[in-house]
C-alpha cells in the first residue's frame, strides 16, 4: 500500500485523494524536465497537463522562477494539489485549475508544458473508475493531448512528456502530424540488466539538433546510478 504522503527535500505531497501515487520514474520526468527548463528554454510561464498532486508543478518550480499553470480533470486530486501547493514555498507561483484541458480556455500560450500522461490506450481497464482516468488513455488520448500542446505552445516553446516506452514509434509520429519536433529523448531502464520502459521526449515547433540520451535508474548492486543521482539530489531526502 503506498504512503499518503511522500516527503523531499523542500516540499512533502500528499496524495491520499489522487489515483497518481508518486513514482520514481515520475521524479526523474520532473527532475529532467526542471534541468531542461532551466537551462535551455525560457521559462516564465508553464503549463502543467493533468498535474494530479500537483507534483511536476513543485519540482520545477523548485528550480525555475515562472508562473505555473495545473490543470487536472479529477476534483478531488485538483484539491490536493491545491494543498501540496498550498504548503510549498512557491505557492504564488502555482495556480492549480480543475477543468478539462481539451476544453479549457487558457488564454493564453505558454513558453514550456509538461504532462505525464495517462498510460496503455487501447489495453484493459481497471474497475476503479479514478485509477481508469489516470492511467488509461480513455478520458485524453495522446493525439488530443499532441493537439492541446499545439494550441497552447508558443512557436518558440518547448513540451516535454513522460510515456511507455513501447509507445515511443508511436508518439514520434503523432508529434509529426502536429507539425512539431522531436528534439531531446532520454531513454530510460530500471537498471542495465532490464530493458527501457520510459521514455522521456522534450520537443518543440522549431527544429533543434536532436539528442538521445540512455539512463538507468540503479546499478547492478541496486544503488542509484551517478546519472539518477545528479538529477534527484537537490530533491530526494537521502541523496
Amino acid at each position: 500500500m503506498a504512503n499518503n504522503y511522500f516527503r523531499f527535500k523542500q516540499f512533502t505531497v500528499h496524495q491520499e485523494q489522487a489515483a497518481m501515487k508518486v513514482t520514481t520514474d515520475a521524479c526523474l520526468f520532473g527532475a529532467w524536465a526542471a534541468k531542461n527548463i532551466a537551462h535551455n528554454t525560457k521559462g516564465n510561464n508553464i503549463l502543467d497537463i493533468g498535474t494530479g498532486t500537483g507534483l511536476l508543478s513543485l519540482m520545477i518550480a523548485q528550480q525555475v522562477n515562472a508562473q505555473i499553470d495545473a490543470i487536472e480533470i479529477d476534483k478531488a486530486a485538483a484539491e490536493q494539489a491545491k494543498e501540496n501547493t498550498a504548503n510549498s514555498p512557491w505557492k504564488d507561483r502555482i495556480h492549480i485549475l480543475h477543468g478539462d484541458a481539451r476544453v479549457f480556455d487558457f488564454n493564453k500560450q505558454y513558453d514550456n508544458i509538461i504532462s505525464n500522461p495517462p498510460f496503455y490506450e487501447n489495453e484493459l481497464t481497471s474497475g476503479d473508475m479514478l485509477k481508469n482516468t489516470a492511467h488509461h488513455d480513455a478520458g485524453l488520448l495522446i493525439s488530443e493531448l499532441l493537439g492541446i500542446i499545439s494550441r497552447q505552445l508558443k512557436d518558440d516553446g518547448r513540451f516535454f512528456l513522460l510515456l511507455p516506452f513501447k509507445r515511443y514509434e508511436e508518439i514520434k509520429a503523432v508529434i509529426l502530424s502536429h507539425s512539431m519536433k522531436l528534439i531531446n529523448t532520454c531513454l530510460v531502464k530500471q537498471s542495465n540488466r532490464h530493458s527501457f520502459f520510459r521514455v522521456l521526449i522534450a520537443g518543440g515547433k522549431k527544429e533543434g539538433a536532436t539528442v538521445t540520451e540512455e539512463l538507468a535508474i540503479k546499478d547492478d548492486a541496486g544503488s542509484y546510478t551517478d546519472e539518477f543521482s545528479r538529477l534527484l539530489k537537490g530533491y530526494y531526502l537521502y541523496l
